[in-house]
């Protein structure tokens, strides 16, 4: 078959779940360790600010920069893994489809194998 073939038996369940797959998988690795040691380092600054005195009025927007740039890059990390994982998951998809057609077709054709060698038997013990 060809690769056409494949991807229009993909039906749109098989879609709703590479993306339900890729969403879960994006989600999990959104939140990694360079996050996790940036968010600690903004924790550490605004600790830091608020030990030597400076005002509130510093230290809020230094935290709500620091708290927006882990969500921006969290996010942005997220979509990216999303499309990465999604392609994959499609892939997967179609591979798993070949292999359901390519037993298929096996089968098939060692039926008729099987068939044609009985028939055969058949006509030579008539």
């Amino acid at each position: 078959m060809k690769e056409t073939d494949i991807s229009e038996q993909i039906t749109p369940e098989m879609k709703r779940e590479a993306e339900g797959a890729a969403r879960d998988r994006s989600v999990n690795a959104r939140w990694d360790l360079n996050i996790a040691i940036f968010l600690f380092a903004v924790l550490i600054i605004v600790i830091i600010l608020l030990f030597q005195d400076i005002g509130i009025e510093i230290v809020a927007p230094v935290a709500v920069f620091g708290l927006s740039m882990v969500w921006l890059v969290g996010w942005k990390r997220g979509n990216e893994l999303y499309s990465r994982y999604y392609e994959e998951e499609m892939a997967k998809q179609e591979y798993d489809l070949k292999q359901t057609l390519k037993e298929a077709m096996k089968e098939t054709v060692e039926e008729t194998i099987e068939e044609r060698v009985q028939k055969a038997l058949r006509d030579r013990w008539k």
